[in-house]
């Protein structure tokens, strides 16, 4: 979707909303492809003393498999994203990672929400930030309660253990 923004460049502090989905369906983190529903954005771009500045909220559901303990998971996600968009780059070798360049006076949204989507999302999917994973003995999925093995002792210790044996 492009977002005309001729009106608002020139006139500080006006804004124009904006609504709108992307299929991210096809967006592959490591193995597999969690982003099965929409994702709706929800924001609007301001002239904020001449600087363009687009705000916006992401939100989803992720359908995947946690790279800690392996189950299957549901979990919304949203973000609140911040970009500063602009007519041109001085330096861009240089240039911010939430910096993006118009074209045209036009906000390409589907470029500017995919990218602040990837950037937001974490390196590894869990089925919930303290996920405690599987047993590296067992395979236990540690979230179900803990495993039945036994701590492996310190090898500094063992001598030590050998006495306790004896007696």
């Amino acid at each position: 979707m492009l977002l005309s923004l001729s009106k608002i460049i020139e006139t500080p502090d006006s804004s124009i909303p904006f609504e709108t989905e992307l299929d991210l369906s096809e967006l592959a983190f490591g193995n597999s492809c969690p982003v099965t529903e929409k994702v709706t954005a929800v924001g609007s771009v301001k002239n904020t003393a001449g600087v363009l500045i687009l705000k916006a909220l992401l939100q989803t559901t992720l359908h995947g498999v946690c790279d800690r303990c392996c189950d299957s998971f549901t979990r919304p996600v949203s973000f609140d994203i911040q970009a500063v968009l602009t007519t041109e780059l001085e330096n861009e070798d240089e240039a911010d990672i939430w910096t993006f360049l118009l074209e045209n006076d036009k906000a390409d949204l589907d470029e500017i929400l995919t990218t602040a989507f990837v950037l937001n999302m974490d390196s590894k999917l869990l089925c919930k930030p303290d996920c405690k994973g599987l047993c590296f003995r067992c395979g236990r999925n540690l979230n179900h309660g803990d495993c039945a093995c036994r701590p492996e002792a310190d090898p500094r210790l063992a001598v030590l253990g050998q006495l306790l044996k004896d007696k």
